[in-house]
C-alpha cells in the first residue's frame, strides 16, 4: 500500500488524511486482502442502544412516569449490564412513542392480600435496581416499610417475608413458676427479707436479684395472704443541732482526700453553716494539726463573724486548750456530737456530697496547684448550686449561698481577731526567705521574699504558712516565762510551687543549711525626758 513511501507522502498522493491511511494499513496487516473487500464498521452503530433496552426504558417510564433519567440508567445497568447516559435516555424518551396500553407488573401494596407477595414485590423491584423512594411511591406504601422489608430479607432471607407474631419480644425470663414456688416455700419464715431469700436461692442454683426476690415476696403475700416481717415502729430521731436561724450552729470536721501527689496524706478542713448548708470556710492541707484548723476558723470568723455554737466530733484538735480559749474569748459555745454517732453532724452528709462532686477531680490532680483549683471549684459549686435540703422552701432560694445571703454572726473586728488569736502572727520574709519571730530568724521560703506570711504557734509547734499553703514546721521549747523560745528545731520543710527559680550563688549541703538562727535580744531604748525650753521673752498679759 505504501510502496516505500511514508504515511504523510502516501496521504498527499491519495488525497486522504494521514489517520485514514494509517487505519487502512493497520486493517490490511490484520485481515489481509479481506480488509479491502469488507466494509469497515460504522463507529456510530456501537453507540446505538439495543432495541430491547430501548423498549424497556419506554415501558418503565410509562409504568412509573416519576422516573428520572439516572434512575432508569441504574435499572438498565442492573438488567442489561450496560449503563446509558442520562442524555441518551432523554433522547430516547423524546423520540420514541409510548405504548398505547400500560399495565402494572405489580398491584399496589394494599391490594396484595398475601403478605409474602407484598414483601416479595418490594424485594423484586429492589433487585431490578429500583431505589427506595421509587419502590415506596410505585407500590403506594411508606419508605420505613420498604426499609424494614429489605432489612428482614438481608438478615433472614426467604423466612423474612412471612408474618411474625405481634407480641412483645422479651427474652427468656428467669422468674419461672419453679423459682416463684421456691420463694413461696422459703417465705414460710416471715422474717426473711429479699436479700436472705436471694442468698438461699443462690445456694439452690437459682439466680435471681434481691430486687426480683422482693417483688416475688410482695406478690406471694398478696396472693396467699402470707405474713411479712413485723415492722417495729420507731420514732425518727431529730437532728440535735438543727438550726432555726443563720449562724446559730457551725459544724466543723476534717476529711481525708484520695490523691496521686505522694508525700503523705492530704486533708480537707471545712466549716459548715447548719441553717443554709453553706461552707463558710474550707482549705486543703498536708497537716491536720491545730494551726491548720485555726487557719480555717480564722478565715471563717473574719468573713462571717462568730456563731453562737461550734459543733464538732471528739477530735483532739477541736478540743485543744488553745482552741477552747479562743472559743471562750469569742463567746462561742463548743458542743460535741455523741460518740459513734456521726449522723448528728451535718457536715458528714455534705462530705458525701463532696465525695460525689469532687473526688474524681481530686484523684486526677497531678500537682498541688491542680488539687487546690479542684478544691476551689468544688467550694464554689457546692455553695452556688441548688441543694436538696432547700427544695421545699417557699421563697425560691435553693442554693446555700442564696439562703445564707448577707447575714453574718456576731461581728468581730480585724483588730480583735488579731488580739484573740495570740498564736497567730504576720511577718514579712526578708530577701533570703527568713522571718523574725521572738528573737529568732526562721526560714519560710526564699521564693516568697518580701511577702507577708503567717506564723502559728500552738503548744510546742510553730508553723509558717503563705495563704493556705504550709511552708515549714518547727518544734519549739519555751523558756521559764512561757513566752520566749529557748530552742527552735525544724521538723518539716514543704515543697511548694513558690520555690525560687533562681539558683543560689552557693549551694550548701543539707546539714550546713541553717533554717533557724537565734538573734541577740533587742534592748529597749530608754526614752529621754523631753526638755521644755522656756520662752525667750515673757510678756505679761494686760488686763483690759
Amino acid at each position: 500500500m505504501l510502496f516505500g513511501f511514508t504515511l504523510a507522502e502516501r496521504a498527499r498522493q491519495t488525497g486522504l488524511a494521514t489517520s485514514t491511511v494509517y487505519r487502512k494499513v493497520t486493517r490490511f496487516e490484520q485481515l489481509g486482502m479481506r480488509g479491502f473487500l469488507e466494509a469497515e464498521d460504522d463507529p456510530d452503530s456501537k453507540r446505538v442502544l439495543p432495541q430491547p433496552m430501548r423498549r424497556a426504558i419506554i415501558q418503565l417510564k410509562s409504568e412509573y412516569p416519576a422516573f428520572r433519567p439516572n434512575e432508569l440508567a441504574t435499572i438498565c445497568h442492573v438488567r442489561f449490564n450496560r449503563c446509558p447516559s442520562a442524555v441518551t435516555i432523554k433522547k430516547i424518551l423524546a423520540t420514541e412513542s409510548p405504548p398505547t396500553t400500560v399495565q402494572r407488573r405489580f398491584p399496589r401494596y394494599a391490594e396484595l392480600e398475601d403478605s409474602q407477595e407484598r414483601r416479595g414485590a418490594i424485594v423484586r423491584l429492589h433487585a431490578e435496581g429500583w431505589n427506595i423512594a421509587s419502590i415506596a411511591a410505585y407500590l403506594e406504601t411508606s419508605r420505613p416499610t420498604v426499609y424494614a422489608t429489605l432489612k428482614r430479607w438481608i438478615e433472614e432471607g426467604i423466612h423474612g417475608l412471612a408474618d411474625k407474631p405481634l407480641g412483645p419480644k422479651q427474652p427468656v425470663t428467669k422468674t419461672t413458676l419453679w423459682a416463684m414456688n421456691a420463694v413461696r416455700k422459703l417465705q414460710q419464715n416471715p422474717e426473711l427479707g429479699e436479700f436472705r431469700i436471694h442468698a438461699a436461692l443462690d445456694q439452690l442454683g437459682i439466680k435471681l436479684s434481691p430486687r426480683t426476690c422482693g417483688r416475688i415476696l410482695a406478690r406471694n403475700r398478696k396472693l396467699y395472704g402470707l405474713r411479712g416481717p413485723d415492722a417495729k415502729p420507731r420514732e425518727p430521731k431529730g437532728m440535735p443541732f438543727k438550726a432555726a436561724y443563720r449562724h446559730q450552729y457551725w459544724t466543723t470536721d476534717i476529711r481525708y482526700l484520695d490523691h496521686q501527689l505522694g508525700g503523705g496524706n492530704v486533708y480537707c478542713i471545712s466549716i459548715l453553716e447548719n441553717y443554709s448548708r453553706a461552707m463558710v470556710a474550707s482549705a486543703i492541707s498536708r497537716s491536720q494539726a491545730l494551726p491548720a484548723f485555726l487557719n480555717v476558723l480564722f478565715a471563717a470568723l473574719r468573713r462571717y463573724g462568730a456563731p453562737e455554737t461550734l459543733v464538732s466530733d471528739g477530735g483532739s484538735v477541736f478540743r485543744a486548750g488553745q482552741a477552747m480559749a479562743l472559743y471562750r474569748a469569742l463567746g462561742i459555745t463548743h458542743q460535741r456530737i455523741d460518740p459513734s454517732q456521726p449522723w448528728q453532724s451535718y457536715i458528714e452528709t455534705n462530705f458525701n456530697v463532696q465525695r460525689r462532686m469532687a473526688d474524681w477531680d481530686f484523684s486526677r490532680a497531678q500537682t498541688w496547684e491542680e488539687l487546690q483549683r479542684a478544691h476551689e471549684r468544688w467550694l464554689a459549686d457546692f455553695n452556688y448550686q441548688v441543694h436538696w435540703a432547700h427544695q421545699k422552701r417557699t421563697d425560691g432560694r435553693r442554693s446555700p449561698a442564696d439562703v445564707l445571703g448577707w447575714a453574718t454572726g456576731k461581728p468581730v473586728s480585724e483588730e480583735e481577731l488579731n488580739r484573740i488569736f495570740t498564736v497567730r502572727a504576720e511577718r514579712s520574709l526578708d530577701q533570703q526567705g527568713y522571718a523574725r519571730f521572738r528573737n529568732w530568724r526562721i526560714y519560710g521560703e526564699r521564693g516568697l521574699s518580701r511577702k507577708r506570711v503567717v506564723l502559728w504557734l500552738c503548744d510546742a509547734q510553730l508553723r509558717v504558712e503563705f495563704g493556705d499553703t504550709p511552708l515549714a514546721e518547727y518544734r519549739v521549747v519555751y523558756r521559764q516565762d512561757h513566752h520566749h523560745l529557748r530552742t527552735v528545731d525544724p521538723t518539716r520543710l514543704y515543697e511548694t510551687q513558690h520555690q525560687s527559680s533562681q539558683l543560689p550563688l552557693l549551694e550548701l549541703e543539707p546539714h550546713a543549711w541553717r533554717l533557724v538562727m537565734e538573734l541577740p535580744a533587742q534592748r529597749q531604748r530608754r526614752r529621754l525626758p523631753v526638755a521644755v525650753q522656756p520662752p525667750l521673752f515673757v510678756i505679761e498679759a494686760v488686763a483690759r
